[in-house]
């Protein structure tokens, strides 16, 4: 007796394999996008539990360091532990915040002299590109928009650490510095302040949205 050959049973067989083998990587695909979303967030920087901060440090007169800080801003940054290059910060500080602990003297740093924050009211940072440098640091390149000039800074940051709070929450928290002359984006040269050196620190926690 011949041995007489199938060939529709061939081709639901070979039906089946592919469309078992699709299946799967369909699943594999999507699984790994789910993987990339739940690692990717946005985080709404902390200020209302006064969490974060925008410092700086100055000298004064070439005898000692001024400190002081901004009591308003706000902002967001995206991260994702596992592609750190493909993170962003964006923050808006409120000028007329400015704080150095002597009233007198803030309001002397607040007015055109200096800030000029009656005309320039807020500061801004946007970032354009994060590269990682080291374990849990990065260089994070960016516009700063001072006294209405926007100019290219560099920061270098460092990952502080991320996880769960205590009230059903997930939060990480950053550190970044960088140098600049308030002069290089406009402050008026009625002083040495704007040939001067400003350090400043931002150190922010965030929670994920």
């Amino acid at each position: 007796m011949l041995n007489q050959s199938n060939p529709l049973g061939k081709i639901k067989k070979s039906a089946k394999t592919l469309l078992g083998g699709t299946l799967i990587s369909t699943a594999l695909i999507s699984s790994a996008l789910m993987s990339t979303s739940l690692n990717a967030a946005v985080y709404q920087i902390d200020t209302q539990g006064a969490h974060a901060f925008v410092q700086f440090k100055i000298s004064h007169l070439g005898f000692s360091w001024l400190y002081g800080r901004f009591n308003q801003f706000e902002g967001t940054f995206n991260w994702d532990k596992d592609k750190p290059a493909a993170s962003s910060i964006n923050m808006k500080v409120n000028t007329k915040s400015l704080d150095s602990n002597h009233a007198e003297r803030d309001k002397h740093l607040r007015d055109k002299d200096f800030l000029n924050v009656s005309k320039f009211p807020e500061a801004r940072f946007e970032s354009t590109k994060i590269v990682p440098n080291g374990k849990d640091k990065a260089t994070v390149t960016g516009n700063l928009t001072l006294f209405g000039v926007t100019k290219p800074i560099t920061l270098d940051a460092v990952f502080i650490g991320e996880g769960k709070d205590p009230w059903g929450g997930y939060r990480a928290g950053f550190e970044a510095r960088t140098t600049f002359k308030p002069g290089d984006f406009g402050m008026p040269g009625k002083s040495n302040i704007e040939k001067s050196d400003l350090e400043l620190v931002i150190s922010v926690e965030g929670i994920r949205k």
